[in-house]
């Protein structure tokens, strides 16, 4: 099987960093790229939402992305005109005057209804694609992934001549967090992700942040933490999960700049808990790049006091060898939603497929 070759040499030596005011981006900046924040769980309008909203703010400043995803959750609680206002419009008022563009999913707190909320750019439809620049966006409604939903997926990403193809939806398929993954949903999304080439995943509703290891070519980040937070609720290490973060709140910053997709997780309180970089896909046999992770760093300027960074995964020797990882146990759950009934999934139930044996990262990620 062949091997993606390693992101040259000059490219990996690059600090990739620019600073203003001690505030810290480890990300390219490029004027010709995409760039993006990712936000998921985050409507609340408690102080927690208004800090972490004002930390993206500080961080727009020095990084200039032009729209949001949003991982759902969007409004938890009441949703009259002043709860839009107070958990939506206020906290991230200097984004939207500043015109960045929301693209929202739909989580299981949030009423079907927001689909008609023009600032979430729904376009009155629980699911939708969208594409800015080379990359075509799928959105899924993954309360219900019901038949129709399901054959609109893969009519899309069938027809997509886009050179990315990532989706985002509210259930990770893939997660450690102690309510464990969709199984259902794996069941029916996983195989058209690889049958078509999606490169990477978006969810939420966890409330910590985590990089899985890639799954079948695949590189899937959880994001629910940028209002809520469930402390502790991840296995950085073990299991699946590459790098783990619960100790603050957090998003996401993201920029795709020609194959290469740069990724920077950060803290409530201005930390950089991880980051690295994704080659896309450019066929079945292409899926790999091997290296060893580096410890974060901080954003140092963002608050006055920053939380503590993470533990550092372990550093590893580099290997180019391909791995053929054992399929996991396909364990049927049902959970509740405000669509369709179901029981929540017992967290001891997931059997999560094992990680690449030591030595070997066995995914697409470069860490900068």
């Amino acid at each position: 099987m062949k091997t993606l070759a390693p992101i040259g040499l000059a490219v990996l030596a690059c600090t990739w960093t620019a600073s203003l005011a001690g505030q810290t981006i480890a990300l390219p900046n490029r004027k010709s790229s995409e760039k993006f924040v990712v936000i998921g769980d985050a409507g609340t309008g408690d102080k927690e939402q208004y800090a972490v909203a004002a930390t993206i703010t500080k961080v727009h400043t020095l990084f200039p992305f032009t729209f949001a995803v949003m991982l759902g959750d969007n409004l938890y609680g009441g949703e009259r005109p002043q709860d839009f206002a107070n958990k939506f419009e206020l906290p991230y008022k200097a984004l939207l005057d500043d015109k960045v563009e929301f693209n929202a999913a739909l989580g299981n707190h949030d009423d079907p209804n927001q689909r008609y909320y023009k600032p979430f750019n729904m376009g009155g439809e629980r699911y939708r694609t969208y594409k800015k620049g080379n990359i075509r966006f799928f959105i899924l409604d993954s309360n219900y992934l019901d038949p129709d939903q399901v054959k609109w997926l893969e009519k899309e990403l069938s027809a997509s001549g886009s050179d990315w193809k990532i989706a985002y939806f509210h259930h990770p398929i893939y997660t450690t967090a102690s309510r464990g993954p969709e199984l259902e949903n794996r069941k029916i999304l996983e195989p058209l992700f690889v049958k078509y080439g999606v490169d990477v995943v978006f969810s939420g509703h966890e409330h910590i942040y985590e990089r899985i290891w890639p799954q079948k070519g695949i590189q899937y980040f959880t994001a629910g933490g940028a209002a809520k937070l469930n402390k502790g609720d991840t296995r950085p290490g073990q299991d699946i999960t590459e790098v783990g973060f619960a100790t603050d709140r957090s998003f996401m910053i993201v920029e795709v700049a020609g194959d290469t997709m740069f990724f920077q997780a950060i803290s409530g309180g201005g930390s950089t808990v991880d980051k690295g970089v994704v080659a896309r896909h450019l066929g079945p046999d292409t899926k790999k790049v091997a290296t060893a992770p580096a410890a974060p760093d901080t954003l140092k300027a963002v608050t006055a006091s920053p939380a503590a960074p993470p533990r550092a995964p372990p550093v590893v020797k580099q290997k180019t060898t391909t791995v053929t990882k054992t399929p996991p146990k396909t364990i049927t759950t049902t959970k509740q939603t405000t669509t369709k009934a179901r029981t929540p999934p017992r967290a001891t139930t997931a059997v999560p497929p094992k990680k690449p044996p030591p030595g070997d990262w066995g995914g697409r990620v470069a860490h900068l």
